[in-house]
């Protein structure tokens, strides 16, 4: 009866040790969220973020009564803003920035490290 139940725990064993699926696609599904900064560019990642969380208030038209006359449509402007540390300071919410976008939640780590990767290489017109 013994060397039975010995066969039998190791086929249960076994059995049951197939059920376990480990694939990383299962484990750790794709969502779609990665952070891609691989390639940050001023008008391929830089402008889509201005233009979806800035320029209602800080386009040139908007900025005078809405923006504190703070303009970030053209490249120019956004670079002033860039080299003086007030772009990546207002979107991180530093210490000693107005927080921006003003009155809503900061943003996703992952669009202030576009912003700041973007400062940081430079703020190039590309």
């Amino acid at each position: 009866m013994k060397p039975v139940a010995i066969f039998l725990f190791l086929i249960s064993v076994v059995l049951l040790s197939r059920c376990y699926y480990d694939s990383e696609e299962f484990l750790y599904p794709d969502t779609g969220n990665a952070c891609d900064t691989a390639n940050v560019t001023y008008a391929q990642s830089v402008v889509p973020i201005l233009q979806s969380y800035c320029l209602s208030c800080h386009s040139n038209s908007a900025a005078p009564a809405l923006g504190g006359n703070v303009k970030l449509q053209d490249y120019a402007d956004v670079k002033a803003r860039a080299d003086d540390g007030k772009l990546v300071g207002t979107m991180a919410h530093s210490q000693g920035y107005v927080p921006m976008p003003q009155g809503a939640a900061k943003l996703d780590d992952c669009t202030i490290s576009t912003i700041k990767i973007w400062v940081r290489n430079g703020a190039a017109n590309n």
